[in-house]
């Protein structure tokens, strides 16, 4: 069955007289996931979140259309680990000027970069991009970041860990590897203390702090958790998505 708030599936008969509110840019990476979890692991996971989402706003009427995702994200930190893809920011940032461009020539005001990959940091490239669109309303969601993870899952981590490997049970269990061949997903500290505080920042060299590529034990992970988080994160996801339809661009701050 066509899905018409998917770009990819819907047709120029149902949308040569639409009017489209908010247009949802999916943005995953293709990268090693520890031993057991595709490279394809955050474009899955783009594919279906956007999706969820869109459908459980489309629901509630919102005017909504998701864009097909983009499969490269920033692996630079990966530069090293066989066949990640890396795009860089700059690359990015060209990619976003072109779809962006498209949307505002075509008058759809809105946009919402639906990030699944945690090398990908939207937010300075929108600012850029805000003051050569001044009339746009540009948004970035980090899906990883929408949740509490620690009310879902045990162990903590932030690649191919207990929630990823949950998520991939549930989404695609044919490409989880069994679990005799998962990693523990251990990292290596950096030696200064201080960079595992927000405040201070360094790319990590994910050769160096990961032996299987992932970073977070995915030992405790199952198909039943991550059913549960996909569908509190697309809930929460698709509530904005509709409130951003709703939305007034030029009226957005309370008086």
């Amino acid at each position: 069955m066509i899905r018409p708030y998917l770009l990819a599936e819907t047709n120029w008969k149902h949308l040569k007289d639409a009017n489209i509110e908010l247009a949802i840019l999916p943005w995953g990476a293709t990268e090693a996931h520890n031993y057991h979890l595709p490279y394809g692991t955050d474009v899955y996971e783009a594919d279906y979140v956007a999706a969820e989402s869109a459908r459980k706003a489309y629901e509630q009427n919102a005017n909504i259309m998701v864009l097909p995702t983009v499969p490269f994200g920033v692996n630079t930190g990966q530069s090293d680990i066989y066949l990640d893809i890396n795009l860089n920011p700059s690359t990015q940032l060209a990619i976003l000027a072109d779809i962006i461009e498209v949307l505002n020539r075509q008058g759809i005001k809105k946009l919402m970069v639906l990030n699944t990959h945690g090398g990908n940091d939207f937010k300075t490239l929108l600012r850029e991009l805000g003051l050569k669109f001044p009339e746009m309303f540009l948004c970035t969601v980090n899906w990883f970041q929408t949740l509490d993870k620690t009310k879902y899952f045990e162990h903590m981590g932030d690649h191919a860990d207990e929630m990823e490997t949950s998520v991939m049970l549930k989404l695609q269990p044919d490409l989880v590897l069994e679990k005799t061949h998962w990693g523990e997903g251990k990292e290596k500290k950096h030696r200064i203390a201080e960079v595992q505080e927000p405040w201070l920042w360094v790319e990590r060299k994910w050769s160096k702090v990961t032996e299987d590529t992932g970073i977070g034990n995915p030992a405790l992970s199952t198909a039943e958790k991550g059913e549960t988080f996909l569908k509190d994160s697309t809930d929460k996801i698709a509530q904005a998505m509709i409130k951003i339809c709703e939305m007034n661009i030029s009226d957005m701050y309370e008086s």
